[in-house]
């Protein structure tokens, strides 16, 4: 079992790393599913990772307070807003720009809902 986790850890990691350079692909909850794993499959890996200099501190702050920093709320507004506006000027049907809209929203509202 502990091999599942590790490998589900590494690949919740990797896509988390990707996600750090592709806009549309979010790195903390790929993060924070990562630490999950390796807290049950790799101690070395669960410390790199909750004390690493750039990951570290938000999965602190979600983990102690489920806390979410404002500059990544603001951060992921823009980016939110930047896709569906990308859809509309792709002139996608009316249907998925409702579906993308109400899906937006839904993670915009817990998003801000959340602690800074």
């Amino acid at each position: 079992m502990r091999a599942i986790w590790l490998i589900s850890g590494l690949l919740a990691m990797g896509l988390g790393l990707v996600g750090v350079v592709l806009p549309l692909l979010p790195t903390v909850p790929f993060m924070l599913l990562a630490t999950f794993c390796f807290a049950r499959s790799s101690e070395r890996l669960h410390s790199w990772l909750t004390q690493h200099p750039t990951f570290g501190p938000s999965i602190a702050d979600w983990h102690d307070r489920g806390a979410i920093s404002l500059k990544a709320k603001r951060l992921a507004t823009v980016m939110v807003g930047g896709v569906f506006l990308l859809s509309v000027l792709m002139g996608l049907r009316p249907a998925i720009l409702l579906i993308q809209g109400l899906t937006l929203t839904c993670v915009m509202i817990f998003l801000w809902t959340r602690p800074s």
